[in-house]
């Protein structure tokens, strides 16, 4: 890596609890696992309860090399939970507790002053739910450098209002195809073709890159009025939690360090499809790993290459 970035992750951490198990999650928390891992410099702002969970969370964090000075601990809220349904292609659908400590989170002259320094800032819908942590969340977009959206629209844990809010902030919007074509929706595009409405997007927020994650056929990447696309890597699928997250981390800490986007897009899918073969959603990648796993597939064009499971 050219430079070592210096990234906040802004919501929720929790854990995603199975039928048999239980694993520390949470888009912010996932996103933030992987851009350490990536050799990034990263602190999470978040809350958790004064409970056995969030002890956890908070000594995953340390333990991962991520700062966690800014994560909040509440007496009156437990650490949050998200109950995970897996069907039987390995995808997810979630019933997420509220409310949660990451509700809560407060703005603080610590976690403004985090912001301020960082390179980039990543924020989320879901963590903007509750008033608590959406006021904390305007404060610190208000200081951020470089702002980047993850949109993950949960039902019901949204409105049309803060999503449109939300996208008009951002520098980098991250979509799957099911997001963007409900927004373009919301905003009245007439476009057809995904082509089109993501440069519809890109237009009405005022941002010049957009990324479209979708499901089994791969990801497109916006990025200075030029396309990158991506058709992925045929893996066998464990479960698809946190893939998406990971296909992300990689992605900021690709682009930002100035590399080549098509490069930057396929080491994402890469690292998504990797995540996809493991349990959970912040598996240990090493980089030899990754660099061995696209040598399988340098010799085939992109745009032929076999299906991605990078989910979101």
């Amino acid at each position: 890596m050219k430079k070592k970035l210096n990234g906040v992750c802004f919501g929720e951490i929790l854990f995603d609890v199975f039928l048999e198990h239980k694993k520390i999650g949470g888009a912010p928390l996932n996103v933030a696992s992987r851009l350490s891992s990536l050799g990034g410099e990263v602190s999470v702002i978040s809350g958790v309860g004064n409970d056995l969970n969030g002890k956890e969370l908070i000594e995953y964090l340390n333990v991962s090399g991520i700062n966690t000075d800014a994560v909040q601990v509440k007496d009156n809220y437990a650490t949050g939970l998200v109950n995970v349904i897996l069907n039987e292609k390995g995808n997810a659908s979630y019933d997420i507790n509220y409310p949660s400590a990451w509700d809560k989170i407060e703005t603080s002259n610590e976690n403004i002053s985090i912001v301020k320094n960082a390179d980039f800032f990543v924020y989320g819908s879901l963590s903007s739910r509750d008033s608590v942590s959406r006021n904390t969340l305007e404060q610190l977009l208000a200081v951020a450098k470089y702002k980047i959206f993850d949109v993950n629209l949960r039902v019901p844990h949204y409105t049309k209002k803060n999503i449109l809010d939300l996208l008009q902030e951002a520098d980098f919007i991250k979509f799957n195809d099911d997001e963007l074509n409900e927004i373009c929706e919301d905003l009245n595009s007439n476009k057809r073709s995904l082509e089109q409405n993501i440069k519809f997007i890109a237009k009405e927020t005022n941002t010049d890159t957009v990324c479209v994650t979708l499901g089994s056929h791969g990801a497109v990447l916006y990025c200075n009025d030029t396309f990158y696309h991506n058709c992925g890597f045929k893996v066998n699928v464990v479960d698809t939690v946190g893939s998406g997250d990971s296909f992300l981390a990689s992605l900021i800490i690709m682009l930002l360090n100035g590399e080549d986007p098509q490069y930057a897009i396929n080491f994402a899918s890469a690292v998504g499809a990797i995540v996809a073969q493991n349990e959970g959603a912040n598996p240990v990648i090493s980089q030899s790993e990754i660099e061995d796993f696209l040598s399988g597939f340098d010799k085939i064009e992109t745009k032929t290459k076999e299906i991605s499971t990078i989910h979101n």
